[in-house]
């Protein structure tokens, strides 16, 4: 079957499955949602991007849906520039996703559910910086299983949607135990899509996501990342890089994602991946991104991608336009 075929039955599955099982998505003004993004894609910049992957060899991958790639430029704080590739597609991304209990915490802080003691600010970083299973398991229940998934769905947030193809999902602790919630539309436990990803980190950085004092917390928990692979390995040896990140890491399946202030310079770097090599996709990618994220070009290049990449451009373009 063609790729823009599938895709297209794709969302028609989305939009039936909601209607046939009422699955609970709050109704909201596109406007609401921290960061929005309407307007935000960059044909100039997507063009480059794509004509990255298939560089890079991984048109097929990411044809196979095995890959998907997010770049959203923020230099300028008033005109985002948004480029991906499967973009909306939801994929396993192991602890990536503990982003969200990151935000479930900060929300019940903010609102005077949780008490910032030292145990938890420590178990926060931890579970960022460096990862950990355990840290990630005793924040998320004390911010409450129930709790985190109606944060992520919040009309203000709606970052997991499944009109628009699901988003970041954690249902299930991080350890043995099983799950206990899988996500609806896709069966994942632990999920993301690079698109949502990239609007946390957005949200993030404009100071928006949750308040001043808990949004500095959560930046301060993504820095001085500890976890020296994938994107940190590949810009590790770049001077002038603050990053703030999370990565993934689970069998065949690799995540990263970054907000990056470089200079001038701020963007988000996100990518999932799911092949043994991944992780060494992921690296390979992360120097040739940065690079488009700081050549500020505006205009179409007149280079051609090679025909398969134009229609995973279009087929992929087409499906967003369709389901934002």
């Amino acid at each position: 079957m063609p790729l823009s075929r599938r895709l297209f039955r794709g969302f028609l599955g989305i939009a039936l499955f909601s209607a046939l099982f009422g699955f609970a998505a709050p109704s909201y003004a596109a406007d609401e949602r921290v960061c929005n993004l309407g307007g935000a894609h960059d044909p100039a910049l997507q063009e480059e991007l794509v004509r990255l992957a298939d560089e890079q060899g991984l048109t097929p991958a990411a044809e196979r849906g095995d890959l998907a790639i997010g770049l959203l430029v923020l230099t300028d704080p008033d005109h985002p520039r948004l480029a991906q590739i499967n973009g909306d597609q939801m994929i396993y991304a192991a602890s990536l996703p503990k982003i969200a209990i990151l935000l479930g915490a900060a929300v019940a802080i903010d609102e005077g559910q949780l008490k910032p003691d030292w145990a938890l600010r420590q178990d926060i970083q931890n579970m960022i910086r460096y990862s950990c299973n355990d840290c990630a398991t005793r924040v998320l229940r004390r911010v409450g299983r129930e709790q985190l998934l109606e944060v992520l769905q919040r009309p203000n947030y709606a970052f997991y949607d499944p009109r628009r193809g699901g988003g970041i999902w954690v249902g299930k602790e991080y350890g043995p135990t099983p799950a206990y919630q899988r996500d609806p539309l896709h069966g994942l436990s632990h999920g993301a899509t690079v698109f949502e990803v990239a609007r946390f980190y957005c949200a993030l950085q404009r100071d928006e996501l949750v308040s001043p004092e808990q949004d500095r917390m959560m930046m301060e928990a993504l820095s001085k990342p500890a976890i020296h692979h994938k994107f940190v390995k590949a810009l590790s040896g770049d001077q002038g890089l603050d990053l703030y990140r999370k990565s993934g890491t689970w069998k065949d399946f690799h995540a990263d994602s970054a907000l990056v202030h470089d200079g001038d310079d701020t963007y988000v770097m996100v990518a999932l991946a799911h092949n043994p090599q991944g992780a060494k996709w992921l690296e390979r990618l992360a120097e040739p991104m940065r690079r488009l994220a700081t050549s500020h070009k505006t205009a179409m290049t007149t280079k051609q991608s090679s025909p398969a990449v134009a229609t995973l451009t279009a087929s992929r373009v087409a499906v967003l336009a369709a389901s934002r």
